[in-house]
């Protein structure tokens, strides 16, 4: 018994001392800096990034979605099922060991019996009863047991890493749509002045045509201009309840219990954010985090492919005890010792084929996971792009908003002095209200880029 056990130990304490498998190498070298303009310099902490738009209210619908989302709630049960599939995975690596307690009795109801019954029509019954203790092993000669493990083991990482990627999508959905339903209440505000704007300048052509100073063609026109704005109000209400509706699906709630307090579009602000450089992305983002694992997993698959290929040697050992009495049960006992070689002789390809099968999936994940390096700095390329484009956008338009209004107030009143028409009125209504819709929407547009930002650098997620 003591050679067995010996070797039972030993193939033990080799599979304990193993080296774990190595991190894979996407053979990509990331740029040295970012093209895109940025500053380099800001040292800031990424982690709670919703906190620095200066919103106390985002803050707590972050909060909302993290306990409410079903999403997110699906993608945590997910990674539980990954933890137990590694607790299965890796279950072989050490003995399985069993325990048996049995009760027999065999009797002969009908004629004389036959030799292979351990009963006659002299002892028409027989009783008795055995317990045995096994233990089985299957030594991981070829690491194939620990492979698999291992692939269990990388699965699980990237199932918690596929998590954090649902949670980071999550978050910046809830600020986008939040922005975007304050940015759409901000421009309903603006249409609503426009149209008494718009209806305060209706009133003064009326009274001029009504004077006979202003033709009926003039008041046609501002008539239409009313009608425009009315038609554009609805327009701009609905898609802020639209808005609402979404981060309330967010949040994982009907839109009838969302409630908002109400917050000035121009209360909310935008930080500067460190991009840091492009190397620092492999180990920021989840989703990148989640393809090397996955990566890993594959290579791991390989190894056990090819492990099924060579042969297997079991070890089985067991102590067991029997008696015709209960009594009696303890009183004789056994010991069995056994091994057995097992190696693939024929079977049509197969394994060969599960072999180039795992290679072809490795190889796969390697592409997966350049993709994801390369999109995740297309990502944050773009992002800083637009955020720098933007920033210039809104430095003109504010010049372009304010003369707007300067050309606004003096065109009516020379109209109202008679020394203007109407046409020029007109345009610079338009104009008017085209810059001070576009100045929401460029605000909205840098709020959203940041958010951008954010997410393309991870959210401030990184491996630990």
């Amino acid at each position: 018994m003591k050679a067995p056990l010996t070797l039972l130990a030993a193939s033990l304490l080799l599979a304990a001392c193993s080296s774990p498998a190595p991190r894979p190498d996407s053979g990509l070298q990331p740029p040295a800096a970012w093209q895109s303009p940025n500053n380099a310099n800001t040292v800031q902490s990424n982690r709670q990034w919703w906190t620095h738009f200066a919103s106390a209210q985002l803050d707590g619908l972050i909060e909302q979605a993290r306990l409410g989302s079903f999403d997110l709630a699906a993608a945590v049960a997910r990674v539980r099922q990954a933890e137990a599939s590694a607790v299965i995975a890796g279950a072989p690596l050490l003995p399985e060991i069993k325990a048996g307690l049995n009760a027999n009795r065999q009797r002969l109801i009908h004629g004389k019996g036959y030799s292979q019954l351990d009963v006659s029509p002299s002892n028409r019954s027989l009783d008795y009863y055995d317990a045995e203790l096994s233990a089985s092993y299957e030594i991981d000669f070829w690491g194939g047991k620990r492979a698999t493990r291992d692939s269990a083991v990388f699965g699980l990482q990237a199932s918690e890493f596929d998590r954090a990627t649902v949670e980071l999508t999550l978050f910046s959905g809830v600020a986008n749509s939040y922005t975007q339903a304050l940015s759409l209440r901000e421009q309903g505000r603006i249409a609503e002045l426009n149209l008494a704007n718009a209806q305060s300048v209706l009133h003064l052509v009326q009274t001029r045509y009504d004077a006979g100073s202003a033709t009926a063609l003039e008041l046609a026109q501002q008539k239409s201009l009313v009608a425009e704005q009315q038609r554009k109000l609805p327009l701009v209400q609905q898609q802020a309840r639209e808005a609402l509706i979404t981060l309330a699906a967010l949040l994982g709630q009907p839109v009838q219990e969302l409630t908002l307090t109400p917050q000035p579009f121009d209360q909310l602000q935008w930080p500067d954010i460190a991009s840091g450089v492009p190397s620092d992305l492999l180990r920021r983002r989840p989703d990148i985090a989640s393809a090397e694992a996955r990566l890993a997993a594959a290579q791991a698959d390989v190894t056990v492919a090819r492990a099924a290929m060579l042969p297997k040697v079991t070890l089985t050992a067991s102590l067991g005890t029997g008696a015709d009495m209960a009594s009696e049960l303890m009183r004789t006992t056994f010991y069995n010792l056994s091994s057995g070689l097992v190696a693939p002789v024929f079977n049509n390809g197969r394994l060969s084929a599960e072999r180039d099968k795992a290679t072809a999936r490795q190889q796969e994940l390697l592409e997966t996971y350049r993709g994801a390096i390369i999109n995740g700095f297309a990502d944050v390329e773009k992002a800083l792009t637009g955020i720098r484009g933007l920033d210039e956008q809104r430095r003109w338009q504010h010049e372009e908003l304010t003369q707007a209004q300067t050309a606004f107030d003096i065109a009516q009143s020379r109209y109202q002095a008679g020394a203007e028409d109407l046409l020029t009125v007109l345009q610079t209504q338009r104009t008017l209200y085209a810059a001070q819709d576009m100045n929401v929407q460029l605000r909205l547009s840098r709020l959203q880029a940041s958010i951008a930002l954010y997410k393309a650098l991870g959210g401030g997620w990184q491996v630990i």
